[in-house]
């Protein structure tokens, strides 16, 4: 193996390994929209669709399912009670609304199936060939079932995902608390590391804990807002990165 700047690459699951990220918007939609309009007839208030761009992409996406709905319905001038997360899903708290979203993501993954990205499996594959450390770092609590339904989980030294997050206390993208835990358990630094991440709450979680690259991954046309959020390089793909390589250029681009 080869002497490189970097120990440890972290990578998020949705969006960056599986193509899950288009399932869980649409999961999402499907249950605020339905929310919405309930809402709408018991109130008098209009009922406004739940909007990709405005909506998942600002409020939701890379977000801990209930820190997603509260974002969401507090942008909506909405408040319910939290509840508790073995909360019915068809209660009018967050944590039901939450719950309620997870039912509708694995029907609709029932019927899709994963879809992995085949140039993130190249790389995980690449960085397991160097002896590089990874782990997956997600907000989701499906992470695990997704990985194993894929069969990429043994790719993976360490896994903090929304199960593991609930156990430990550690708070949520855009808090770099996940991220830290994955190095922690990694045994190297955050200097060490790399970040690659879709979601803007995931950029801003990387740039916070000074990793020592955030790479972003504009599959939403969102390069504005991921370089605004803080990465320090942004591709469309992975397969705009040429292996080890490739990242390496990136780190003596940065100066380690």
């Amino acid at each position: 193996m080869g002497e490189y700047s970097f120990k440890a690459v972290i990578f998020d699951l949705d969006g960056v390994i599986t193509n899950t990220a288009k399932v869980h918007a649409m999961a999402w939609k499907a249950m605020f929209d339905e929310f919405l309009m309930d809402y709408g007839r018991e109130t008098g208030r209009r009922f406004s669709e739940f909007d990709h761009e405005s909506d998942y992409l600002t409020y939701v996406d890379g977000k801990p399912r209930y820190q997603g709905v509260q974002s969401f319905l507090l942008s909506r001038n909405i408040h319910l009670p939290f509840g508790l997360p073995a909360d019915y899903m068809e209660e009018l708290t967050i944590c039901g609304l939450g719950n309620r979203k997870n039912a509708k993501f694995n029907e609709i993954l029932a019927v899709r199936g994963v879809e992995v990205f085949s140039s993130s499996v190249e790389l995980l594959k690449e960085l397991k060939n160097a002896g590089i450390k990874t782990a997956v770092a997600s907000s989701s609590k499906n992470c695990k079932p997704v990985l194993e339904r894929a069969g990429l989980l043994h790719f993976f030294e360490v896994r903090v995902d929304g199960e593991i997050s609930a156990e430990r206390g550690l708070k949520g993208k855009p808090e770099p608390e996940i991220f830290f835990e994955s190095v922690r358990e990694l045994g190297v630094t955050p200097a060490e590391s790399i970040i690659i991440e879709d979601a803007v709450s995931g950029v801003e979680a990387g740039t916070k804990g000074k990793f020592g690259l955030v790479l972003g991954i504009a599959r939403e046309n969102n390069e504005k807002e991921l370089k605004n959020a803080g990465a320090h390089y942004i591709v469309t793909d992975l397969s705009e990165i040429n292996g080890i390589s490739g990242l390496e250029l990136l780190f003596k681009k940065f100066a380690w």
